[in-house]
């Protein structure tokens, strides 16, 4: 095992964590289980999720379509690698 090469990860989480309230169909529905409850509390009082596992994530967006508060996003990397060379300069 310890000859396995690390792996790379293909997505990540954007999360408002403020408007959350904690109903965790996000982690219920993630299909690598990278997500889980933070320790920590938003302002409302509810506890959040995290990217407990982010070289699991694939950015697939499943937590961001089960997300009644539109709170969480899936996002690939390959996508926000072309957003970056596309947005026009300032």
């Amino acid at each position: 095992m310890a000859d396995e090469p690390a792996k790379k990860p293909k997505g990540t989480i954007i999360l408002n964590k403020e408007i959350c309230k904690g109903c965790s169909f996000c982690i219920d529905f993630c299909p690598t289980h990278c997500l889980e409850f933070s320790k920590d509390f938003n302002r409302k009082g509810y506890h959040y999720p995290v990217l407990a596992r982010p070289e699991d994530c694939t950015g697939c967006d499943l937590c961001g379509l089960y997300c009644p508060d539109y709170a969480i996003f899936g996002v690939k990397f390959k996508d926000l690698e072309k957003l970056a060379t596309s947005a026009p300069a300032a």
